[in-house]
């Protein structure tokens, strides 16, 4: 897992209601000559929260918007931009740009240890993840999830052109997120996936004394200029990353693990027996 980094472009992204609340509330304060250090002593928030705020990094409190209101003047400019609030459904925020990217991609490597990527989820095993999530998710939020999960998956079918690499740990399956059947009618997914032309799907063994990818999960794309991007995401946070030398690094690591992982045969074949195991 990788933390929020700085000058990588990591920077979550917002929505534009966001950005322009954040925006109004700042010139309210600049305005008033307040810093967000005295802001927030005035609306009972750290000066680290109110710069997310103002940078459209965090949706307010419902209970910011009014102390804030009387604080910067009563103009009812911050009332009235609180209304259009919203946030992009289904994704995370700091997921979005990659996700943009993703749509015009004509190469696309994913390396994943911690769960099955999107691209590959199914309808069941989203929901398996979402009965975790911590704090708990409510039924629209849980069927944003699904929703963008699906519109992802179009990519697959939609960009014959690109190329899509895959490489999965063996635990994820093993693992058995959502139980049985949640786990066999996966692997079916997956191998059906794995049946088109455009997709490559690797197993990285369980047994495996050589492995490159330790530091955790990797995503690469190739714009159709020709230039390389990558993504790493940790607990509640995304990085990604432009700088042509760290890319060059994580690619040299990718590269490595496919041909540390099985043959794209052999990975299928391994799933054909877990699933006859199932």
């Amino acid at each position: 897992m990788c933390c929020m980094g700085t000058g990588t472009g990591g920077e979550p992204e917002s929505s534009g209601s966001l950005r322009t609340f954040g925006a109004v509330s700042q010139a309210l304060r600049e305005y008033h000559g307040l810093s967000r250090e005295e802001l927030g002593e005035l609306v009972g928030y750290s000066k680290h929260t109110i710069a997310s705020i103002e940078l459209g990094r965090r949706m307010p409190d419902p209970d910011f918007i009014e102390p804030a209101e009387a604080a910067l003047g009563n103009t009812g400019a911050l009332r009235r931009a609180a209304e259009h609030l919203e946030r992009e459904p289904g994704l995370a925020s700091w997921f979005r740009r990659w996700a943009r990217w993703e749509k015009l991609a004509i190469n696309l490597c994913t390396y994943e240890c911690r769960m099955i990527p999107g691209l590959l989820q199914t309808e069941a095993y989203v929901r398996a993840l979402a009965a975790d999530q911590l704090p708990p998710l409510s039924d629209p939020e849980i069927e944003e999830m699904w929703s963008a999960r699906t519109e992802r998956q179009r990519l697959l079918h939609e960009r014959p052109n690109s190329a899509f690499n895959f490489i999965l740990e063996e635990h994820l399956f093993l693992r058995r997120t959502g139980g049985v059947e949640v786990t066999r009618r996966l692997i079916d997914h997956i191998l059906e996936i794995g049946e088109l032309r455009n997709v490559e799907l690797q197993v990285m063994p369980l047994v495996q004394e050589s492995h490159a990818g330790l530091q955790g999960p990797i995503h690469l794309l190739e714009t159709p200029e020709n230039k390389w991007f990558a993504y790493l995401e940790g607990q509640e946070s995304g990085q990604l990353i432009t700088q042509p030398k760290v890319v060059s690094v994580l690619q040299a690591r990718y590269a490595r693990m496919r041909s540390q992982a099985l043959t794209i045969r052999d990975s299928a074949s391994l799933l054909q027996r877990m699933r006859g195991d199932l």
